[in-house]
């Protein structure tokens, strides 16, 4: 009994939304995009699985991971966030705002964006759950309520999970294919760049159209209220654990690690935490 309760994962059940401390959140706009674009993001989440499952095809493995696993915890991941937003601002038309959001998000979904090899776009992975993690994490140390600060962090617990899998698939794909560092190391960059473009932007737009539709055409202010959660995120952030992740692909030998740690840490603190 206590090992099939120590396998069991989480549910929207195991989160009491009456206990959410209302008069913490409610009146928190940066908190209210924050949660919200998270909530969109996480609830496409089955876009990108069926074009890594296609991606990855004759991998049984990997797929069944995929499609077993990963897509039904993201996209878990996604209703617990929409029934947050819908317990704590339920004026806001959360149904609405998303199918705008995806209809846009499915354009920036497609296999062909994918890295060039099965091997680089497990590294790829491994940034983009580098990310999540990180973002979480911050999310529920930026709030003193106890509600999200409990499903901020199991969704962290989740994307960290999520890393290992794919770094174990990562370093499988890394012998088969003879990755060099410079190869990992340039998606590494590459995807970090990208972790702050399209997906977030794209969210943050959605849900301001609605939100507040006279000011979705104003630039400065979306730009404003990106800044403001990008800042949320910088400030609530483990350096050393976001970093520690990222550079694990590189499997730097000791000797050499120490030699190029700070210069390798100093080009990540520039592209992540900028």
């Amino acid at each position: 009994m206590a090992s099939q309760d120590a396998e069991r994962h989480w549910t929207i059940e195991d989160l009491d939304f009456s206990r959410i401390a209302l008069d913490k959140v409610r009146p928190d706009e940066n908190l209210f995009y924050l949660v919200t674009s998270a909530s969109f993001i996480e609830s496409g989440s089955d876009l990108y699985t069926h074009n890594l499952v296609n991606f990855f095809q004759g991998d049984d493995e990997v797929t069944e991971w995929l499609s077993q696993h990963w897509e039904l915890e993201e996209l878990q991941h996604g209703r617990a966030l929409r029934a947050y937003v819908r317990h704590v601002w339920p004026e806001f038309d959360w149904d609405t705002a998303y199918q705008n959001f995806l209809k846009e998000y499915a354009t920036y979904c497609k296999v062909e964006l994918l890295a060039p090899t099965r091997g680089l776009e497990m590294t790829a992975r491994c940034v983009v759950e580098t990310g999540t993690a990180t973002y979480y994490r911050a999310m529920a140390r930026s709030t003193n309520e106890p509600v999200l600060q409990d499903l901020a962090t199991r969704i962290a617990t989740d994307e960290v999970n999520h890393y290992k899998h794919f770094y174990r698939y990562y370093r499988r794909y890394r012998e088969q294919e003879k990755l060099g560092r410079l190869r990992v190391m340039g998606t590494i960059g590459r995807r970090t760049l990208e972790l702050k473009s399209e997906d977030a932007d794209c969210a943050i737009r959605h849900v301001v159209q609605t939100r507040s539709p006279d000011r979705a055409s104003d630039t400065a202010y979306v730009q404003q209220l990106s800044a403001d959660m990008n800042s949320t995120i910088r400030t609530n952030l483990s350096a050393g654990t976001t970093l520690k992740m990222l550079m694990r692909p590189l499997e730097l030998p000791a000797k050499v690690q120490t030699v190029i740690q700070y210069p390798i840490r100093q080009f990540m603190q520039h592209v992540f935490l900028r």
